[in-house]
């Protein structure tokens, strides 16, 4: 699995558990496991840019996801896309939550990735399949 990790955002962010959880991911939902991905950090200027330019909504978000190739068949190994998180907002949502910044930044990092899969939750039902499975991904990766 290729990985192409940036941290733009000044912040300390687990970069090897990143790796591994991304890898993880990848095996987990059957895709050949050379897909590649990336997978950037950023401040919260840069976030707020990003979300403005590609969702046109004010202020920054958590994780931005752009899908680039999926695989046509579960063999095919594609640039899956790119996940962007930034730190600063995942702090807060964490402190909100009761957990780790570090936990927070790996359900956006899953939750990126399901996006970049074609997961969505714009309704209900939808954001109860793709939460319950970050959450399941999340939590067999911690426990390998």
């Amino acid at each position: 699995m290729t990985v192409e990790f940036t941290n733009r955002s000044g912040a300390l962010v687990p970069e090897k558990q990143m790796h591994t959880l991304i890898d993880f991911g990848i095996e987990y939902m059957e895709l050949n496991p050379e897909c590649a991905i990336s997978l950037t950090f950023v401040d919260v200027t840069e976030m707020e840019e990003l979300h403005i330019k590609w969702m046109n909504e004010p202020g920054p978000t958590d994780v931005l996801s752009f899908p680039m190739d999926m695989p046509e068949e579960k063999g095919d190994a594609v640039t899956l896309g790119d996940i962007v998180i930034s730190p600063a907002v995942a702090e807060k949502q964490a402190r909100n939550a009761g957990h780790s910044t570090e936990h927070e930044i790996f359900i956006l990092a899953t939750h990126g990735l399901l996006h970049i899969l074609g997961y969505d939750h714009a309704d209900p039902d939808e954001e109860k399949v793709m939460f319950s499975l970050q959450e399941k991904i999340v939590k067999e990766w911690s426990q390998k």
